[in-house]
């Protein structure tokens, strides 16, 4: 008897199950959507029903290890992905008591049966028809319609998106309903709430989309105004895709919206929880989703990501983390993507407490080199940094100051949006010191605390420093000479490489000394290891690259993490930079770089040579600057690579005699002279750079010229254009002209400079970088005489 019951339980629920796979895609009244039930679209790329959300409970403002929600997702997608939520901010316990249904007047609810037939969720329609059918549409979009009338629509999800924009949806306004259409953040990434950020087309009317802060109007970042076929601020968007995008303004409407040309790509563009658009596509042979697109670029433009009391580092994969002094304030937030709360006060501070009686009184402690909060106040009276000091000391309820280029800045309460910058050891007009309020009894206790540390913390880097000494030993079975100052870098074991790479399969680029593929530290750190070529050129190039970049560290350079020189191999361990090289963006037109981004690569490349010619112990000369040794991050910062021809100058010379090296159309006229070299051939490779920057075109390459129906070599057109005017015409025409025009004549002026015949003319890169910064404009530069007798021009040198 058991045993009956039992096969007929199961045959039960198996008759069960073919029921739920077996729903049309459409709810008619009489029918509900409940448990394990799902509405699949008729194409099979969507499912509506009930799904769980897995989460800590202790984090959100509800128990979500029991959260379902009723919601639209990928039906083929083995990942859970979400593009639509109901009841994002009432999620119901049991989906088995809970269901989707046509309400009596032809309405939508979502109703929870086991909390007294609770409605959770509204369409609120406010129909009173009894015929409507509620139909899972092959696009995603979940519509109330009248049986009869399939165009007579009352209700759809596309009208009410959460965080997920799908293609055929719209983003915008209807003039005549008033509804505005938008996105919201998730609460975190176990709480389906809407969250803290939002994205919408410009209130103000502009044909412009802008991202804000829950808490505020104001955008902290904006797409720029559509021209008809994109916006400014993604210029991305004009080159080859697999999207077609539309903007509609009319007597009606007036929305942005998109749509794939592809019908078989899977295409998630959503808002997250960090407050940036980002654009996934799936990929069925990884069977994993990966990220094409994000805006805005960096993470820490939006507005108080890291919450109060945090700095922001985009440098960093962690980009927040508290200042000195203040903790994390909610950790389980933090876990789960949200880290808006910040961080608060280890120690309350002396001022406002009673032990200020005690003679106590609280301190400041600086943070160098970040952007200041936004909410300051200006102290005018103050007009030195004592005055200014003093004038926050004296107020319990400022927080921080600041003081620079002449003038005095507080802060009252809470801090907020304070980012790290990299000034570089040089004066920066983006990045200032801040003084942050601390209590003096904080310093006090920590005092105490090091004393009691010091012999331990001693003894342990002792011995650490003995056992890596030791490894390093054992690993390294090149000759002593073989390489110099290898101290703080990494000594691998072939096979650990060989793995790491799975047998050197994914090639990223190749050069004339080698080979670079991608590979995986201990399953998740991207490196990028450079496998040399050819015994004498290699080891050359590997002594080279080792003793040059192992002991420099430089944000703009890129960073060697190891090497390797076992079983004959030699190879070179790198971070790995995910936009590749410079070249890969300037000339492809699938790659477009926006002008702002062009102008801050070219400022991050003047600095790390300024690093390498003014800053090490020893003058470093790299020799082979060009676009195809610019790599760049994934906020497109760039760093510098391959320092296989470095030279090295000791600062108690001024040149050194070495064989030509480099590569034709960056090479400094001194270098086929035979002269002696200074670092002024890095300046000539750079200035060629520059020019390749602002055209997006090879210099070597034809079709410049705006002013004959010949060619012109392009350095030639560029200092034409700067005696004669009209600098806009030297432009990337893929930027439609949407450049900073005295930026762009700044950067042709700088360049100019650079490929002067004469290296006495050149700027100093630590030069170059102050007017890049905009601290002083250079004078129009002479034509050099090499590029005058190239154009076979006889304009004036001395104009």
């Amino acid at each position: 008897m058991p045993l009956a019951v039992t096969l007929l339980g199961l045959l039960l629920s198996l008759r069960i199950s073919a029921r739920c796979a077996a729903m049309d895609a459409t709810i008619t009244p009489g029918q509900a959507l409940s448990g394990n039930d799902k509405l699949v679209s008729s194409n099979g790329k969507f499912a509506l029903g009930f799904f769980l959300q897995t989460g800590s409970s202790k984090s959100s403002s509800h128990d979500t290890s029991t959260s379902w929600y009723l919601g639209i997702w990928y039906n083929r997608i083995p990942k859970l992905t979400p593009v639509w939520v109901a009841n994002g901010d009432s999620p119901v316990r049991d989906p088995s008591n809970s269901e989707l249904a046509i309400s009596g007047d032809g309405g939508l609810v979502v109703v929870d049966r086991s909390n007294g037939s609770i409605v959770v969720w509204s369409a609120q329609t406010r129909t009173t028809m009894n015929d409507t059918v509620a139909v899972l549409r092959n696009s995603g979009n979940l519509v109330l319609r009248s049986s009869s009338d399939p165009s007579d629509v009352l209700w759809q999800s596309f009208d009410h998106p959460t965080d997920t924009f799908l293609p055929g949806a719209k983003l915008g306004w209807n003039k005549i309903s008033g509804l505005n259409t938008h996105l919201v953040s998730r609460k975190n990434s176990a709480d389906l709430a809407p969250g803290r950020y939002r994205v919408e087309l410009d209130p103000s009317g502009a044909n412009q989309y802008i991202f804000t802060a829950s808490s505020s109007s104001t955008p902290y970042w904006s797409s720029g105004v559509w021209n008809g076929q994109y916006f400014p601020s993604i210029p991305e968007m004009a080159g080859p895709f697999v999207v077609n995008f539309t903007f509609v303004d009319n007597d009606q409407e007036r929305y942005f919206t998109y749509n794939l040309l592809d019908e078989t790509v899977v295409f998630h563009h959503f808002l997250d929880v960090s407050g940036r658009t980002k654009t996934f596509v799936w990929l069925e042979g990884s069977q994993d989703w990966v990220m094409t697109f994000a805006q805005p670029k960096v993470q820490c433009d939006v507005s108080a990501v890291c919450g109060p009391f945090t700095i922001c580092d985009d440098n960093e994969l962690r980009f927040c983390k508290c200042m000195e002094g203040f903790s994390v304030k909610s950790p389980q937030d933090w876990e789960l993507d949200d880290r808006t709360d910040g961080c608060v006060r280890d120690t309350p501070l002396d001022c406002a407490s009673s032990r200020s009686t005690s003679g106590l009184t609280d301190k400041f402690r600086s943070i160098a080199c970040v952007r200041l909060p936004q909410n300051g106040y200006s102290i005018e009276a103050a007009t030195s940094v004592d005055r200014c000091a003093l004038t926050c000391s004296s107020n319990c309820s400022c927080t921080a100051y600041s003081y620079g280029n002449g003038g005095c800045s507080v802060w009252y309460d809470e801090l907020l949006n304070v980012k790290q910058q990299q000034c570089d050891g040089m004066a920066d007009s983006n990045g200032r010191n801040l003084y942050i309020r601390f209590a003096a009894r904080e310093e006090q206790s920590r005092k105490k605390n090091t004393r009691g540390s010091l012999c331990f913390v001693a003894l342990f880097m002792l011995a650490t420093a003995l056992v890596i000494w030791w490894n390093k030993r054992k690993r390294y079975s090149c000759t002593s000479n073989n390489v110099e100052g290898e101290s703080g870098i990494v000594a691998f074991r072939f096979i650990d490489l060989h793995h790491a790479t799975k047998n050197f399969s994914e090639k990223l680029g190749e050069g004339g000394f080698g080979s670079v593929f991608k590979g995986f530290l201990h399953g998740s750190r991207i490196i990028a290891v450079k496998r040399l070529a050819g015994a004498h050129q290699g080891e050359k190039q590997f002594r080279a690259e080792v003793s040059s970049i192992g002991l420099i560290q430089h944000i703009n350079l890129v960073k060697l993490i190891g090497f390797c020189c076992d079983n004959d191999s030699k190879l070179l361990v790198y971070e790995h930079m995910p936009n590749r090289s410079l070249d890969l963006h300037l000339f492809s037109t699938d790659k477009i770089l926006n002008w702002d981004t062009r102008y801050q690569i070219a400022l991050g490349v003047a600095r790390g040579l300024s690093y390498l010619h003014e800053s090490c112990r020893d003058c470093i000369i790299h020799c082979d600057v060009k676009p195809q040794n610019i790599l760049l991050t994934e906020s497109f910062a760039p760093k510098i690579a391959d320092f296989g021809m470095a030279k090295f100058l000791g600062r108690d010379f001024s040149r050194v005699l070495t064989t030509m090296r480099g590569t034709v159309g960056y090479l400094a006229p001194e270098w086929i002279s035979g002269v002696p070299v200074t670092p002024k051939v890095d300046v000539y490779s750079y200035g060629m750079v520059l020019l390749e920057i602002v055209s997006g075109r090879r210099n070597s390459s034809g079709g410049y010229s705006t002013s004959s129906d010949e060619d012109v070599y392009f350095p030639v057109e560029v200092t034409h254009k700067l005696l004669d005017g009209g600098v806009e015409s030297l432009v990337d025409l893929n930027l439609h002209g949407n450049a900073n025009l005295k930026e762009v004549e700044r950067v042709c002026k700088v360049a100019c400079w650079c490929i002067q015949d004469n290296e006495s003319d050149r700027p100093s890169m630590g030069e170059v970088v102050q007017i890049l910064e905009g601290l002083f404009e250079p004078d129009t530069p002479p034509m050099p005489r090499l590029l005058q007798a190239i154009a076979g021009s006889s304009c004036s040198t001395s104009r």
